[in-house]
């Protein structure tokens, strides 16, 4: 049986680790209020143990006693801090997974229960659609900047659609995390990978597995054909 600590609500926060967005006052105010609510839910933070908007989250959740947890894109501590130039005074644990920037973002997306997106650039929309695609419950902080604030036009571009259950938008960091907590709550995961990528393999009929038998006969005679003529020459 779970015991309390493992059922607590895990809460990936995806954004901006440079650029534009981060010389925003607002923008950073409220990504800090973000990491704040999530510890006051008593839920766990999670990011990519970068700098800029997701570092903000962890230091707030901090700040308010939370636990916060971090994927490296790097190989060990040194490497974290020296090549990344990430920081680690924000966290109670760092996973280095030695995975580079985009295959680590895989891990930090399926260690959360729910994703937000708050301002963003290109890795950021990396991010959000390996959410998208793997079904995780997105919150949008929106009025942040960067993709945050496309994130309806990316979707109509792409022809996507996501209801209610999917994707919800909010400016107020404190609304966000707790409508975010309640689609968590309330809906039930993929339980298996199979059930997030499209159409699940049809098995074959009966005259699609006679066909592949007859072909693979077919393939061991001309095999045995070239063995034969290969001992004779």
């Amino acid at each position: 049986m779970l015991n309390k600590a493992d059922q607590r609500k895990k809460i990936g926060v995806m954004g901006s680790a440079s650029g534009p967005t981060l010389k925003n006052p607002d923008s950073l105010a409220r990504a800090k209020e973000l990491g704040r609510e999530i510890a006051r839910q008593n839920a766990i933070l999670i990011n990519g143990a970068c700098p800029g908007l997701p570092d903000l989250a962890a230091e707030g959740a901090k700040e308010e006693g939370g636990f916060v947890f971090g994927v490296s894109p790097a190989f060990s501590m040194a490497e974290h801090i020296k090549v990344y130039d990430s920081p680690v005074a924000n966290y109670d644990m760092i996973l280095y997974s030695g995975m580079g920037l985009m295959e680590r973002d895989i891990v930090n997306i399926r260690s959360a229960d729910g994703v937000i997106i708050v301002g963003g650039g290109v890795g950021t929309l990396n991010e959000f659609t390996v959410a998208y695609e793997e079904r995780k419950p997105v919150g949008v902080l929106t009025g942040t900047g960067g993709i945050s604030d496309h994130i309806k036009e990316i979707l109509a571009f792409a022809n996507r659609k996501a209801g209610p259950d999917r994707i919800i938008y909010d400016a107020d960091p404190v609304q966000l995390i707790r409508r975010l907590i309640e689609i968590i709550d309330r809906v039930a995961p993929p339980m298996r990978e199979s059930e997030i990528g499209g159409v699940a393999e049809a098995k074959p009929t009966g005259s699609e597995q006679a066909e592949a038998t007859h072909r693979e006969s077919m393939q061991k005679r001309d095999a045995e054909k070239q063995r034969r003529a290969e001992e004779e020459s």
